[in-house]
């Protein structure tokens, strides 16, 4: 009976753990980028990007960027450290429910021990949960508070053209935490020309990216963004695929946010469009994988003096 029951529970907390390691594991999608946020905006880098009709949550906060935090801006945690979430949270989920099965974390008592035991596992959880949490809700409080940034629909210009409509958006307000002041920021106004620009490039990346045509991409976008696309090219290589993508259509696209800061302007907009994407094995070329869906992201394109519209960051949507 007694094994019976103490076989039950280590069955239970296997598949605990299990569930746990499943959610850990991370969801990779292909396409440039993977499916994170990675990339540099500014003095924005780490400020999430304003809600639009076509990102009605917004866009995540940046995961990677070779921008460093000026005292104003808060870096994301590292990955893996949150807690609540991956391995330890799956840790904490099989301990539990072992404890409510009566074995917890050490398993195996009786009677009055286990009673203890129990109890004493829960108050421990709840501890270290208080305690995490303090932690956390400490490290994520914002070193200053600004005013929100001044978002413009896409929609509502006239004499818009194409998928995207054309509106300015308004410069950043707000202190820096410390005293000091954000980077001076203007306004910059971007028209029908500029939309066609980022639909272009759009389409032209995924079309380098699929070539694996590392000199297009160094024109296309930023050399930060060049190496993050390398990365994922060397490691799909050493998986020996190529990543193939295709029939890339703008299906709707509007900005969140444009400004200015020193000769540099940038524009950040919401993209929704519908690709082809394919994995094929690099040796053989057999097809290993096709999908044909839509993605919402949002990108942001810098311009300096002189130059056309390049590629400086690409984020996922809320």
């Amino acid at each position: 009976m007694f094994t019976e029951i103490s076989r039950r529970r280590r069955v239970a907390a296997l598949l605990a753990l299990a569930a746990a390691l499943t959610v850990a594991a991370p969801v990779v999608e292909a396409r440039p980028g993977g499916g994170g946020s990675f990339g540099s905006r500014g003095s924005r880098t780490y400020t999430a990007p304003s809600a639009t009709p076509t990102a009605p949550g917004g866009g995540m906060t940046m995961q990677r960027s070779q921008t460093a935090p000026s005292p104003g801006m808060q870096a994301p945690a590292a990955p893996g450290r949150r807690f609540g979430g991956g391995f330890f949270a799956g840790l904490l989920g099989a301990g539990l429910i072992g404890a409510l099965l009566g074995g917890g974390f050490f398993g195996g008592l009786g009677g009055l021990a286990s009673m203890i035991g129990l109890l004493f596992q829960v108050g421990l959880v709840v501890l270290v949960v208080m305690l995490a949490l303090r932690f956390f809700r400490r490290r994520n409080e914002p070193a200053g508070a600004g005013a929100p940034y001044a978002r413009s629909s896409l929609n509502d210009e006239p004499g818009a053209r194409g998928p995207m409509g054309a509106a300015p958006a308004g410069p950043a307000a707000g202190m820096f935490g410390g005293g000091q002041r954000p980077p001076q920021t203007r306004p910059v106004q971007i028209g029908p020309a500029d939309y066609q620009a980022f639909e272009r490039l759009l389409g032209d990346v995924q079309d380098a990216y699929s070539r694996e045509d590392r000199v297009t991409l160094g024109n296309l976008s930023t050399p930060e963004m060049v190496g993050y696309f390398d990365e994922e090219l060397r490691n799909n290589a050493a998986r020996g695929v190529v990543n193939t993508i295709s029939d890339v259509k703008l299906l709707q696209g509007d900005l969140a946010e444009a400004w200015g800061e020193d000769r540099t302007d940038y524009a950040t907009v919401a993209m929704r469009y519908a690709l082809k994407d394919v994995m094929v094995e690099r040796a053989s070329g057999r097809v290993v994988s096709t999908d044909t869906s839509e993605a919402t992201e949002l990108w942001t394109f810098l311009r300096q003096p002189g130059r056309g519209w390049v590629l400086s960051a690409i984020q996922q949507t809320r």
